[in-house]
């Protein structure tokens, strides 16, 4: 992994992604896997390990709690189911780390696709649901 000078287009890719998952974190709740994660791979040629490393550092800085005060000021946070989901979620990511480790990047990369189109394709239907529903 390259860790010297960064030149310009890698900190505009790099701005870019963080202003777009970002953007879409506090939107619909998604940033890391969905978007900083393939975003490393294809962009700036960053491992499937690596761009989940890089991914999981990002999560653990501050950076969701101008969007989490946001939700709170209007009642849309439920802080105990989000206790009990970030306690767990600590020990699900060392667990998860620690396996993702142990296969190929190329076996994580393919199960990270099949879990993105399963989560996808349940989210279309279930929102074209509530669609038909709605008129």
């Amino acid at each position: 992994m390259n860790t010297g000078k960064m030149s310009f287009e890698t900190i505009l890719i790099l701005v870019t992604i963080g202003l777009f998952a970002g953007t879409l974190s506090g939107f619909i709740g998604v940033g890391g896997g969905i978007i900083i994660v393939p975003a490393l791979v294809y962009f700036l040629g960053l491992t499937q390990h690596q761009a989940t490393g890089t991914s999981l550092f990002i999560l653990t800085l501050p950076v969701v709690i101008l969007g989490t005060m946001n939700y709170a000021k209007t009642g849309n946070l439920n802080w105990r189911y989000g206790l009990v989901i970030a306690s767990t979620f600590v020990i699900g990511g060392y667990i998860g780390s620690k396996l993702s480790l142990k296969i190929s990047p190329a076996l994580v990369k393919i199960i990270f696709g099949f879990i993105m189109a399963y989560v996808a394709f349940t989210m279309i239907r279930s929102g074209f649901n509530l669609y038909k529903n709605e008129e």
